[in-house]
């Protein structure tokens, strides 16, 4: 298991390399290319621009998080043979400079769904919150407006404006898509890039949706053990995997992580590990990674990561706003920082029971 921290580029994100690289066993960053769009192709040049400002301050770039999959794909327009080729180039980029995991989504229209981006615990701190009762009156293409005004002046990832300009047009182009269409389209996509992929031994791990069940009509394919199972039989090659995302997963109750992490063993090369707080159906805000802060047992995630004897990455999924922080929802630096710390902790504590 590796510890990583994500991090968004220079210009926009508030935490420093310099702040990670203090972090106790973060030897490395999750990252991205934040100003390219979604069928633009990564240049090589741009990529090893981006390596060289990690390495020179002591880190490495891990994997990386997204190399977007644009709409033209998931829905299967004329197009998508076009940005299937760029994503092809763009992975073969990523190879050449030694980068070799990356997670992408295959969500329509809207990458992850909040209600509230800064809701007010008990102790005082903010986090990310969704209420499904506030969803079902939303007109989602309104969504522009309460996004720009909850995210602290930071560009949200999947909520980039280009993207939001668009929604109409979007939720038109998607109106014939269900969720067996989309599925077709995913597996189109992951045989399209396998030989790349088997080329420079990159592991693709796909995000789960967020939250786990439709929403605005939109059809949702990554959502419980039988969709994650499903997927990595339809192309069963060592470079399919998922991103096993405990706090998209876990947005459903009745998903039970544990038992999805081993019916996805061995192919999981990343892992984004956070806790929920579950107030009622329909309603639960993101917490400490403490297992007591919310209704989440840490322990029991990492003894099962343990269990199918994983070796990839991890990153300290959302964070609370703590003392006072002014940062990206969910991506300040404090709360992660103590969440990498406890997570390790459970790590070393699990390595230890089981010598």
């Amino acid at each position: 298991m590796e510890m990583t921290l994500r991090w968004y580029g220079p210009g926009y994100d508030s935490v420093t390399l310099e702040q990670i690289r203090q972090i106790p066993g973060v030897k490395g960053v999750i990252t991205t290319l934040m100003g390219k769009q979604a069928g633009e192709l990564w240049t090589y040049d741009e990529i090893m621009e981006l390596k060289n400002t990690v390495e020179n301050a002591g880190l490495k770039i891990m994997g990386i998080e997204s190399v977007n999959v644009s709409d033209d794909i998931k829905i299967g327009t004329a197009k998508r043979d076009e940005h299937i080729d760029n994503y092809i180039k763009t992975l073969e980029n990523l190879g050449k400079a030694g980068i070799d995991m990356v997670c992408y989504n295959f969500m329509p229209v809207f990458d992850w769904t909040r209600t509230d981006l800064a809701r007010v615990r008990p102790d005082g701190s903010t986090v990310l919150a969704y209420n499904q009762e506030i969803v079902d009156k939303i007109d989602p293409k309104n969504m522009r407006e309460s996004v720009s005004k909850m995210s602290n002046g930071f560009v949200m990832p999947g909520w980039e404006p280009e993207r939001l300009a668009k929604l109409e047009e979007l939720f038109e182009a998607y109106k014939d898509v269900d969720s067996e269409k989309l599925f077709n389209n995913l597996v189109y996509f992951l045989e399209a890039i396998g030989d790349v992929c088997e080329k420079y031994n990159i592991k693709m791990g796909i995000h789960p949706d967020d939250p786990a069940w439709p929403i605005f009509g939109l059809p949702r394919i990554i959502t419980n053990k039988e969709n994650v199972v499903r997927l990595l039989k339809a192309v069963d090659k060592p470079y399919n995997g998922i991103t096993l995302c405990t706090g998209s997963l876990g947005s459903n109750p009745k998903n039970d992580i544990p038992d999805i992490i081993r019916a996805a063993k061995g192919r999981i090369p990343f892992a984004h590990i956070r806790n929920l707080k579950y107030n009622y159906d329909g309603d639960f805000e993101e917490a400490a990674h403490l297992s007591s802060d919310g209704s989440m047992d840490m322990y029991a995630i990492m003894k099962a990561l343990y269990d199918i004897g994983f070796d990839g990455l991890i990153r300290p999924d959302h964070g609370r706003m703590v003392w006072g922080e002014v940062a990206m929802p969910g991506y300040g630096l404090y709360d992660r920082a103590m969440g990498a710390c406890y997570l390790q902790g459970l790590w070393e504590a699990i390595l230890k029971e089981n010598k």
